[in-house]
């Protein structure tokens, strides 16, 4: 939609469900800051980009990042430019969007992901999560398996439960058998009062084992036990206790091959393994990064109680190609360190410290169809062949494009 001034902008507004608006900052009526704050009060959604020829573009730019802005252009502008920045804009309120109804369609679970294997994830997530059954939830180290169990929770019968986490590989076996099971007073130096086990504690609800592969032999038999009848002792007491417990496990070791090995018994293997959730690495679910990445920058503005800022279309492509060996948490831990550390209001390429920044596939330079004669006569015929200014507006240096200029130059003289 178009308006001939600001004042005929905002009544479009008002009247109208609108994502972007481009504007004039110098306006009869009404100028750019007011519709700026006007649209921002209509709908604090709209993203705003605005063009100016006037004034100093530090002080203008300060009050418009105050209100919200998302980019300031100064004249004369480039249409490559503003097409992509405009692209930028518009991903923002999809990508809003798309987290809202992730987040309402799962009924709470708070699982950020819409490619095609998350998609089966969390389809098998909701055919189990009213079972009873024993999951058993597989991936590389980082991929969210917790979270995972705790969208099982959240969609189970035993989600006003208790839901007792337990990590195997945290603690050594003497002192995991005791969590787990309990201990009577006296069972081993230092047991100097009766302590419920997990088991107990879980009752009636769910127990989440993290990194359960890790269990000693001694431990596996008590646990294949627990699973079998439901049944177990405290370390130092006779007397049997029955849990109604739902068991989640997770693990990011292959569990089949410790078996082969000898490390993991075969019969509780196949008792843990009843469901089996796999969660791809985030290297083959590339489309789930952008959502991952602004729902970690949206957490850690709000944490680190700073002004929201972006990530820029070139950034998320470098997020794209790099491999991710962290997986999520290694993501995620990316994302935090940039919202403390980047100055700017948009994360550009230049943010990004290696490795993330070393892959391939990503253009470090100007434009290659730069070189190309119709793109560089129509750059160059557009700023009245200026090159200092299309030095500027392309990214690379005056002494570049005379090089270059000349080298083509003299191509063109050798073939004639």
């Amino acid at each position: 939609m178009t308006a001939g001034d600001g004042e005929e902008g905002i009544t479009i507004l008002r009247r109208h469900e609108i994502s972007l608006v481009l504007t004039d900052l110098k306006m009869p009526k009404v100028d750019g800051v007011t519709l700026l704050r006007t649209a921002k009060a209509i709908s604090p959604e709209i993203e705003v980009i605005m063009i100016t020829g006037h004034g100093t573009v530090e002080d203008t730019a300060e009050l418009m990042h105050s209100s919200g802005l998302f980019y300031l252009l100064q004249k004369p502008v480039n249409r490559k430019i503003v097409v992509d920045i405009v692209g930028e804009a518009l991903e923002k309120p999809a990508l809003r969007r798309e987290n809202k109804r992730l987040k309402t369609s799962q009924r709470g679970v708070n699982v950020i992901g819409t490619s095609q294997a998350m998609r089966k994830v969390l389809a098998l997530v909701s055919q189990v999560a009213s079972s009873s059954a024993t999951v058993l939830i597989t991936g590389e180290s980082g991929v969210g398996k917790e979270v995972i169990a705790q969208a099982i929770l959240d969609q189970s019968t035993r989600n006003d439960k208790p839901f007792i986490k337990v990590s195997c590989a945290a603690l050594p076996e003497t002192l995991l058998e005791a969590e787990l099971f309990g201990y009577e007073r006296g069972a081993f130096t230092g047991a100097i009062a009766r302590r419920e086990g997990r088991f107990e504690l879980a009752h009636g609800g769910t127990l989440f084992l993290d990194e359960v592969g890790e269990i000693t032999p001694s431990v596996q038999v008590k646990l294949l036990r627990v699973l079998q009848n439901g049944e177990f002792e405290r370390l130092g007491g006779g007397k049997t206790f029955k849990a109604d417990v739902r068991l989640i496990a997770a693990t990011n070791i292959l569990l089949k091959e410790a078996v082969e090995n000898k490390r993991f018994r075969e019969d509780l293997y196949y008792r843990l393994n009843v469901i089996n959730i796999k969660i791809p690495p985030l290297r083959e679910r590339i489309d789930d990064i952008p959502l991952l990445a602004h729902h970690f920058l949206q957490m850690y503005c709000q944490k680190n109680d700073k002004k929201l800022i972006e990530i820029s279309r070139d950034s998320l492509e470098i997020f794209s190609k790099y491999s991710w060996p962290g997986n999520v948490r290694e993501l995620k831990n990316l994302v935090e360190r940039l919202v403390i550390m980047t100055p700017a209001k948009i994360i550009g390429p230049e943010d990004i410290p290696p490795p993330f920044n070393q892959v391939s596939g990503i253009s470090q330079g100007p434009d290659p169809n730069f070189m190309q004669g119709s793109y560089r006569e129509a750059t160059l015929k557009q700023f009245k062949d200026d090159k200092n200014i299309a030095s500027k507006i392309l990214g690379i240096s005056t002494r570049t494009i005379y090089r270059r200029f000349d080298k083509s130059k003299d191509e063109k003289e050798d073939n004639e």
